[in-house]
This record gives C-alpha cells, structure tokens and sequence, in this order.
C-alpha cells in the first residue's frame, strides 16, 4: 500500500493551491481517502474526505467552501484544491486511505486511517 503526496510550496494568503495524492491501487480502490493536515506544534486535524465510490464529501469547518477534494478513479490519485488560502492553513498535508471496514462518517478519526502519505508542506505567507 503506497499514498504519494506532492504539490505543497510556499503560497501568498488568497492564492491556490492543488494537492495530489498518488496511490497503489490496493491503497485506493473501495476505500474512503481523506486529507488531514499538522501545523507546527499541533496535533493532526482533518481537512476533508471522499467516499469511496466518490459521491459524498466531507469537510472541517475550517476549509468549508474553500477547499474541494476529488479522486480520479483512472489514475488512482487524490486532489485537493485549496482556495482563498490563509495563513492559518500553514501546515503539513498528508493523504490517508481508511481501513477497509470503515464507515464514511462526518465525525473523522485518524484512527480509522490505515495507510498514510509522507505529507507535502504547504506554507501560506500573510
């Protein structure tokens, strides 16, 4: 199981970014994929998720109507759209696919995550 992610950089506050996640299709294929980030000195907190088969998303508070998360079924790859970032959005980004008897749940726990990226460093200047 392999989760790949790139995209981060350096970003001016009110710029965009777009995150990928590339998987193994063993890490992808029937299982709900999630972002979650850690800025410094901070526990990891969930930033969004998709269902497996792709039709719901959910989203923290945080990001609501500023980020959007996809899965390309072809290329077995996660993205993230970040827009309007801000720089409390200063953190590293890490994709994860859930454990595979998971339910999707609006109430995330790193818990349920099995397989996890190395994480892609994303920092928003003021």
């Amino acid at each position: 199981v392999q989760l790949q992610a790139s995209g981060g950089g350096l970003v001016q506050a009110g710029g965009s970014l777009r995150l990928s996640c590339a998987a193994s299709r063993r890490a992808f294929s029937g299982r709900h994929m999630a972002w979650w980030r850690q800025a410094p000195g901070k526990e990891r907190e969930f930033v969004a998720a998709i269902r497996s088969t792709g039709g719901t998303t959910h989203y923290a508070d945080s990001v609501k109507d500023r980020f959007a998360i996809s899965r390309d079924y072809a290329t077995n790859t996660l993205y993230l759209q970040m827009n309007s970032l801000k720089a409390e959005d200063t953190a590293a980004y890490y994709c994860a696919a859930a454990k595979s008897d998971v339910f999707f749940s609006t109430e995330p726990r790193e818990f349920d995550y099995g397989y996890w990226g190395q994480g892609t460093l994303v920092t928003v200047s003021s």
